[in-house]
């Protein structure tokens, strides 16, 4: 297939380098040129600005997004926008709010362009070994996005889950969910780390890893992250968020929905900024692990 992508950043490139291993034709944009032209070592075509990359698809174009969330997708929606036509399919990858999925869907499907909100999870490594997609968007234009899906996903990993809206909502509510689990993996070395006990705790995850009913991918990385760093001593405890587990809280607010467990690893992110405990180390190790987010290191 040939298509178009958008934002060449942690994730997006990895998505990109596995599109072009599955033999797919790829066009790219990306604010900063270098990275484009560096992809294209790889075999990617580097396009200049919105207007050539469309111009190089035939249409009906497909054209995925990868992106932050917020006024940056708005922003290369806006660039596209006049040069799209009647049939096209846009994809937006990141990590969006729903409602804003929804409104940019509306405005899109009343030009007759079609609009997938993914929720793409399994951090750098899912995106270049096979992620995991949640998909919101018409069931009728989604047979056009499967095949891509199958490529980029790990087996049995991708899904249309609903209309638009659904895809960025059931993501929102994954993330919500890891925030709990990493924080109360953060929680247990925690425990460890005051037990009076010499534990090697990379030695324990790997234990906890093989057969055990806490056994996770995030139990694997809190063991590569203890290999690096045994006791996490370059780190600061300070966790940050991409907003997911605040929208998610939000949500329960409005639908009265009892969510305590994401609750309290919400503001227990929200209060390592101030405080640098072993718990928040450990979740800030486990996001870096996963997805290569920021972290702050010490002096």
């Amino acid at each position: 297939m040939k298509v178009g992508f958008i934002g060449l950043g942690k994730m997006g490139r990895n998505i990109v380098e596995r599109l072009l291993e599955k033999k797919h034709s790829v066009y790219v944009y990306n604010r900063t040129k270098s990275k484009s032209q560096d992809i294209a070592k790889l075999g990617a075509v580097a396009c200049s600005s919105h207007k050539e990359l469309c111009a190089k698809l035939a249409t009906p174009r497909l054209i995925w997004i990868m992106v932050s969330a917020g006024d940056a997708v708005d922003e290369q929606l806006a660039a596209l926008e006049p040069n799209l036509s009647k049939g096209d399919i846009v994809v937006d990858g990141g990590n969006s709010n729903y409602k804003d999925s929804v409104r940019r869907a509306g405005k899109l499907k009343a030009k007759g362009i079609f609009f997938f909100d993914v929720g793409t999870s399994g951090g750098i490594e899912g995106a270049r070994n096979g992620a995991c997609f949640m998909v919101g968007g018409d069931k009728t234009a989604y047979s056009k996005l499967e095949p891509l899906l199958k490529d980029l996903a790990a087996p049995k990993a991708f899904a249309l889950v609903g209309p638009s809206g659904a895809g960025h909502f059931s993501k929102m509510v994954h993330n919500a969910i890891e925030y709990g689990m990493m924080q109360s993996l953060g929680e247990g070395f925690d425990l460890l780390a005051n037990s009076g006990y010499e534990y090697d705790y990379a030695q324990v995850a790997r234990l906890w890893n093989n057969g055990s009913v806490i056994r996770s991918w995030l139990v694997e990385l809190a063991a590569r992250a203890f290999e690096k760093d045994s006791k996490l001593e370059q780190l600061q405890g300070i966790v940050y968020d991409s907003g997911e587990g605040k929208w998610s809280l939000q949500h329960a607010l409005e639908k009265q929905v009892s969510v305590p467990v994401i609750a309290a690893a919400l503001f227990a992110r929200y209060k390592s900024r101030d405080e640098k405990r072993f718990s928040e180390r450990v979740v800030a190790a486990l996001r870096r692990e996963f997805g290569g987010h920021e972290v702050k290191t010490k002096k």
